[in-house]
């Protein structure tokens, strides 16, 4: 995980060019997504988190974005409801 204010932008466009970072993330809110997800261009530096890939966001604690990663919120939040109600799948 790479803080936004921890990097300067060019460094940053780089690593992205590159193949490096592949998904970004709101570090207050725990919730990562696609580079260009609207939601995600809206928040704050200070706040702006990076990922190479899902699984690394999702070892940090995070959770795909409901707007930009559709599918794997639709899986993520039917783990979290299956692990809330305790049934198995």
């Amino acid at each position: 995980m790479i803080r936004h204010e921890a990097i300067d932008d060019d460094d940053l466009r780089h690593l992205i060019v590159a193949g490096h970072i592949r998904f970004g993330g709101n570090r207050r809110l725990r919730i990562y997504g696609r580079l260009d997800c609207p939601s995600g261009k809206r928040m704050k530096r200070t706040s702006r988190v990076f990922f190479g890939d899902a699984a690394e966001a999702q070892e940090a604690g995070f959770r795909p974005c409901g707007h930009c990663l559709r599918d794997d919120y639709a899986r993520w939040k039917g783990q979290a409801t299956d692990a809330a109600s305790g049934n198995r799948r």
